[in-house]
């Protein structure tokens, strides 16, 4: 009977997702449905470790709007949940898959729409990736500053959803003030305008806003009003070494307090720095506690970087090497966007934190991250966006031990409380998702759990879209 019970289940399984099936196929071409279990595996998770996933149902690949509208109504009618996806380089289990769900990868819609350099946007459809829009812009002497590590693989509509940031948000700012306007398809398959394309708007609540970083819980949004800039002269880098990692954070408080601009303002710790070499062969300063990377991009760089240096000298700095051209500058830059695929090579996992502090705390935070390592007796790098202060402890672990597996997640569990204690955010730019669930309802309190969980309410009331993510 039990048998007989089980069986019967499969096969409702099996009528309900044939039924879906037939349903997404009256408006989608065949070749954008994905139903081979085998291929729609592939697409269950993104890159966060200990994040769980389920089996999708079926992976669509949609067009056009009026494909992801169709997709959203016909999972309103069959009440199926929806994930949307991306590139997949997430780093909190944002996209990843839940069972029986509809992945909705939007990987296809590509078109950059239009380039104005009058009004200084980009129309863009969100599986544009990121460097492809960049480097489109840049040839109308424009410049789209957001540029995640991820960069050349990322997609536009997952660094909306995680509201990303970058190597150059010290000057420039993050995804969340370059996005003007939205289109977005509801969960009930209705299309919603957001925001503008003018340099000026106020018109009733910031829904725009409201929808960056929402990590697809309130909808999808398949096209975006992009803000652009004009593109900046050729930037110099500066690298200079510390024989601690305090030196170093003092010397980046220097720096702002100073009232300088850097376009980028980086650290990498010792244990990061030794990765990058193991990896690449750069020949990057083993000797070294902490290497910080400047970088200005005005028309006298090299003035700038002269200005930094002194003020890295007056904080303990035991060498500083300004970049003499481009190339230069680049190899440096380089080193600094292999850190975490570095680190990753040390023992095959990492978990990827991205904690947020004032600028003033951020040496408390590097010396609480080597108390957490020694206690745990793990590999922990420290990189960061050190400008303004998001940092990203990376433990390194081996996931096939589960000892050293639970260390991790205690480590990182630490390292998030940590930044909250010194007056931080757990997450700078890499999104709640699945992994900081918990953590995301400690900073934000009960108050805040219940109006976010309103406002879902309101967009998605019955809580198809990406269920289970953020609370």
């Amino acid at each position: 009977m039990i048998m007989s019970r089980i069986e019967a289940r499969r096969d409702e399984d099996t009528v309900a997702a044939g039924s879906l099936v037939d349903r997404l196929l009256g408006g989608l071409p065949p070749e954008a449905v994905l139903t081979d279990p085998d291929v729609t595996a592939s697409y269950a998770y993104d890159m966060a470790s200990f994040c769980p996933a389920g089996s999708p149902a079926v992976v669509v690949l949609p067009r056009t709007v009026e494909q992801v509208q169709h997709v959203m109504r016909t999972a309103t009618a069959l009440r199926v949940p929806v994930v949307p996806q991306g590139a997949r380089t997430g780093l909190s289990g944002a996209a990843n898959a839940t069972d029986g769900c509809i992945v909705l990868s939007l990987t296809k819609m590509d078109r950059i729409l239009e380039i104005s350099p009058v009004d200084r946007i980009a129309v863009v459809e969100p599986g544009v990736v990121n460097a492809t829009l960049s480097r489109a812009v840049g040839e109308h002497g424009l410049y789209y500053p957001p540029d995640p590590s991820s960069w050349e693989t990322c997609t536009i509509g997952g660094n909306i959803g995680t509201a990303s940031g970058g190597l150059c948000c010290v000057k420039y700012g993050v995804t969340a003030e370059y996005v003007l306007g939205l289109d977005v398809v509801l969960a009930d398959g209705r299309l919603l305008s957001t925001g503008r394309r003018t340099a000026k708007g106020v018109a009733g609540y910031d829904l725009t806003r409201l929808f960056v970083g929402s990590e697809g819980s309130l909808g999808i949004v398949v096209r975006a009003v992009l803000a652009l800039r004009p593109k900046p002269p050729g930037q110099l880098v500066l690298a200079a070494e510390f024989a601690s990692g305090t030196a170093a954070c003092d010397a980046v408080c220097r720096i702002m307090a100073g009232g300088h601009v850097p376009s980028l303002l980086e650290l990498m710790d010792r244990t990061t720095v030794r990765a990058v070499n193991a990896m690449t062969r750069m020949g990057l300063p083993e000797s070294t506690e902490a290497l910080l990377l400047a970088a200005f991009d005005t028309t006298d760089p090299a003035a700038d970087l002269a200005a930094v240096g002194a003020l890295c000298e007056a904080a303990g700095a035991t060498r500083v090497v300004p970049a003499e051209d481009a190339a230069e500058s680049e190899l440096l830059l380089q080193a600094r966007r292999m850190s975490l695929v570095a680190l990753e090579a040390v023992t095959g996992t990492t978990m990827i934190d991205d904690v947020c502090v004032p600028r003033s705390r951020l040496g408390e935070l590097i010396e609480g991250v080597e108390r957490i390592a020694e206690k745990h007796r793990l590999t922990i790098g420290v990189v960061a966006h050190a400008g303004d202060g998001n940092t990203h402890p990376t433990v390194c672990f081996d996931a096939a031990d589960p000892e050293e597996s639970r260390r991790a997640r205690e480590s990182f569990d630490e390292i998030m409380a940590l930044g909250l204690e010194l007056g931080g955010t757990i997450t700078g730019e890499h999104g709640v998702g699945v992994l900081k669930k918990e953590w995301l309802a400690r900073e934000i309190g009960p108050v805040g759990v219940e109006l976010h969980q309103a406002v879902k309410q309101v967009f998605d009331p019955l809580n198809l879209l990406n269920p289970g993510k953020l609370f």
